[in-house]
């Protein structure tokens, strides 16, 4: 069995790439000759990169790999949160080796066991609408219930509200960076990276630790988060949008891909009818997901019933939340019409707003989407 320094040089050897590293180990799996180390990896590498391994494998001190190596290694053992995965470790996630450019390496830090429940991808615009921000949060709240880990990219927008949210409902999340795990990006996540080391979190990165956040690296991760997720969910996206990036590769790597439909005149949203008109999954809710991923179930998950749902719409409404609506509603008229003094509607409109209800916008305030 190859260890976590042997991949460390194969992810670091020059003019080999994910993609012709994963054809070489596929190769070479299929000979039966995958863990015949070094031989049989030598024999099928190209000139350049066979050289350079073999040169480091004779004279490890000598050879620049082995900076690259010991830095990675020694990383690993500064803490019990740090982490090497590699094909063949126990914590690597099967569903990479299925996607045709696997990471050989990746750095993980927080709690492995982010990494057992099934995953669903979730992406989106970094300039959500209010209603696109509550559809992240209800679904990664349902998702999270129905027994999912949430797996997204720490972004801005609609990727911090279902990670949060994910968190907020006691699940598990995984974040994949585009740079290293030690590297908080974007820096408004501070709050959101700690909360993730915290509370059962884990970020996924194919780049060194320190690694500086870098443009090109964003497109490259976005193949990890869907590689890792049995489906993505895009919930707002433009024509032009990272996120349809995402919704390409999933489909790439025979994973489902679902889309929130979204008003005709949300500019935000338009992404997301173009991939409803190509074939994308239209969904309503977090029970057409599971119906898509049937196949799959989880053995602790607490689905509600119809009959808990009709019970739950039916519930008494508050008082105050009953006068809301989507157009906005003046403090005064809520109070004239709650009879409450103003102290009273005050405090009761912030307890709705921290509960996710309601929500203070230009002219008053509006019921938030509870769906």
């Amino acid at each position: 069995m190859m260890t976590a320094r042997e991949w460390c040089a194969l992810a670091h050897l020059p003019k080999l790439g994910a993609r012709r590293l994963a054809v070489l180990r596929r190769e070479l799996a299929a000979q039966g000759l995958d863990d015949a180390w070094p031989q049989a990896w030598l024999a099928a590498m190209p000139a350049g990169p066979r050289e350079t391994l073999r040169y480091w494998l004779e004279h490890p001190a000598k050879s620049p790999l082995e900076t690259s190596v010991s830095q990675a290694l020694a990383w690993e053992a500064s803490a019990p949160s740090h982490h090497l995965l590699y094909p063949g470790h126990p914590a690597w996630p099967a569903l990479l080796d299925e996607i045709a450019d696997p990471p050989a390496l990746l750095w993980a830090k927080g709690d492995l066991a982010a990494l057992e429940p099934p995953g669903l991808a979730m992406v989106g615009t970094r300039r959500p609408t209010r209603e696109g921000s509550d559809n992240a949060a209800w679904f990664a709240r349902g998702l999270v219930e129905a027994g999912f880990s949430i797996v997204s990219g720490l972004a801005l927008g609609i990727d911090g509200v279902a990670q949060r949210t994910a968190l907020d409902a006691g699940g598990r999340s995984v974040a994949v960076l585009g740079c290293g795990v030690e590297v908080i990006y974007p820096p408004r996540h501070a709050g959101l990276y700690r909360r993730l080391l915290d509370e059962g979190g884990l970020l996924l990165s194919e780049h060194p630790a320190e690694t500086r956040a870098h443009a090109r690296h964003f497109p490259r991760r976005n193949r990890i988060i869907t590689g890792l997720s049995l489906g993505v969910l895009v919930v707002e996206a433009a024509e032009k949008s990272g996120s349809l990036v995402s919704a390409r590769l999933a489909l790439e790597q025979n994973r489902e891909v679902f889309a929130v439909p979204g008003s005709l005149h949300n500019v935000q949203a338009r992404g997301n009818l173009g991939l409803i008109r190509d074939g994308a999954w239209l969904v309503r809710g977090r029970d057409d997901i599971l119906e898509q991923l049937g196949q799959w179930q989880a053995p602790q998950a607490v689905v509600a019933s119809t009959d808990d749902m009709t019970e739950a719409a039916n519930a008494p409404a508050d008082p105050l939340l009953a006068l809301l609506d989507t157009a906005p509603t003046p403090l005064d008229v809520l109070v004239e019409r709650s009879e409450l003094d103003v102290g009273g509607c005050q405090m009761r409109l912030l307890e709705l707003e921290l509960a996710g209800q309601a929500a203070q916008v230009s002219g008053g305030w509006v019921r938030r989407a509870t769906h």
